[in-house]
């Protein structure tokens, strides 16, 4: 897997401070033991503009990445973190070249090979001024956090994935219970229909028991009178 171009960059500037450092201290030392240190002087001026321009560029380059979001916030601040601490140290660094800053001691300003990993055989040298670096990544190289962020992204996707799954599965019970939902919405369409058919029915046979119960009604009138006009009859014939 091939390192980031960023963190290249910031390596090489990171072991470019480191030179510019060293020759500081050598320049001092050859002032101090009556040497010529023009050329020394001429070497660094140079270093420390470059030391600029590339700082510059981390800048810029990471800005880019940040716009596009190709990285995650936590490793952009973190980027951020390293490019202020490389301004800070490159501020120092032409305080010293000018004499308005004690040299510091070369112990502590010397870069220093992560151990183990990819990174020492490469010769990746960590940055000895980061002071805020997080305790996960500290001690790594950044083939190292590299290889940690991967590890992040690819646990997220898997719970991505495993969440889309769920949601997978939530839509296809939803569409279950919608199917159900249609089906006893057509079971009910069919009852009301039933129902509608089973009230005209008993309508119908309403109006037939009323139409009967008059006729039945009307039947029985026929009958007291044709009884009354035989009784008349009887009573007319009857001798007295």
């Amino acid at each position: 897997m091939s390192q980031d171009p960023w963190l290249q960059n910031y390596d090489a500037t990171c072991r470019l401070a480191q030179e510019v450092a060293e020759n500081i201290h050598e320049r001092n030392r050859q002032q101090r033991t009556g040497g010529n240190p023009a050329k020394i002087n001429m070497t660094l001026r140079a270093s420390l503009q470059k030391l600029k321009q590339n700082i510059a560029q981390l800048k810029e380059g990471l800005l880019r990445a940040s716009s596009s979001r190709r990285l995650m916030q936590s490793e952009a601040d973190r980027r951020q973190n390293l490019v202020d601490d490389l301004l800070t140290r490159e501020k120092q660094l032409n305080a010293t070249f000018r004499g308005d800053q004690m040299e510091p001691e070369p112990g502590r300003t010397r870069l220093k090979l992560m151990a183990g990993g990819a990174g020492a055989s490469e010769g990746v040298a960590a940055n000895p001024w980061l002071v805020n670096e997080p305790e996960e990544t500290r001690g790594l190289n950044f083939g190292e956090i590299k290889q940690q962020q991967q590890q992040i992204i690819e646990a997220q996707d898997a719970g991505l994935d495993a969440l889309a799954a769920v949601i997978s599965r939530q839509k296809t019970m939803g569409q279950e219970i919608g199917n159900e939902l249609d089906e006893h919405n057509e079971i009910i369409d069919d009852l009301a229909h039933l129902v509608d058919k089973t009230d005209d029915k008993i309508r119908n046979e309403t109006r037939r028991v009323k139409l009967v119960e008059t006729k039945s009604a009307s039947c029985g009138m026929l009958v007291v009178i044709v009884l009354l006009l035989i009784a008349i009859v009887v009573v007319a014939v009857w001798p007295v």
